[in-house]
């Protein structure tokens, strides 16, 4: 039996994985990157396979870590977590460089980043650990505190992404309950909670809409996040 409670007990931190360009590329939010080697100083970014990233990574040999901070806009989780770079530009509106290697480097509530040229990839199944040598590393804020996945669960109330290395179906974690007739639903990436009492009358939804009656199209008011990511609370 697997309490599955105690694999958040792993601590890990939040990073935006990023590869490609000039012309174009893209990333994802990850909770699986850490040093591997000092000398040289190598680190391990782990991707799903159905990630575009991954593709650009193989392609472009090399990709790139920026360090988020605790105070991360969640937006950004919504954009890089929760959205295809097969059906959006995530790049569009996002603050970014070129690093040395040509790597689009996010700079979006970054405190640090890293640039890795491609070494080696193990394949484990349904993901690609990727080990990458640093070329190039800096630190843009000091005084800043990184953002790690306890702090996104407990305090942002986010979730994994479905493609990330850590992700758990929430219906795993707790018991089951009935079905009820105004359920509320909750935003994976930034926490907010859909209450059907109240709507959405920002974005047209009167107050007493279920939440299975709101159009497909609607998107979380906080950051973006599509309908069909949100999950129902259990009270």
């Amino acid at each position: 039996m697997i309490n599955f409670e105690a694999l958040f007990k792993v601590s890990y931190g939040l990073y935006i994985v990023s590869a490609g360009n000039e012309k174009s590329g893209n990333g994802f939010i990850s909770n699986t990157v850490f040093q591997v080697t000092s000398e040289p100083p190598q680190f391990a970014a782990c991707c799903n396979k159905d990630n575009l990233t991954a593709s650009f990574i193989q392609q472009h040999k090399g990709f790139a870590i920026s360090v988020l901070s605790q105070d991360t806009d969640t937006t950004l989780f919504g954009k890089f977590g929760y959205k295809s770079g097969k059906n959006t530009d995530k790049f569009q509106g996002t603050d970014k460089k070129t690093g040395t290697l040509g790597t689009p480097v996010v700079l979006n509530d970054t405190i640090a980043w890293i640039e890795c040229k491609l070494v080696t990839t193990f394949d484990v199944g349904s993901h690609l650990i990727f080990i990458g040598e640093a070329v190039h590393a800096e630190v843009l804020d000091e005084r800043a505190e990184p953002m790690t996945y306890a702090y996104y669960r407990t305090v942002k109330k986010g979730l994994s992404p479905k493609n990330a290395p850590t992700y758990i179906d929430k219906s795993k974690l707790q018991k089951k309950v009935e079905v009820q007739q105004a359920a509320r639903y909750q935003c994976p990436a930034c926490g907010y909670i859909y209450d059907p009492v109240k709507g959405d009358p920002d974005s047209g939804i009167k107050p007493g809409t279920s939440f299975e009656d709101i159009p497909d199209t609607w998107v979380c008011p906080v950051c973006g996040t599509e309908k069909a990511d949100f999950y129902k609370m259990d009270s």
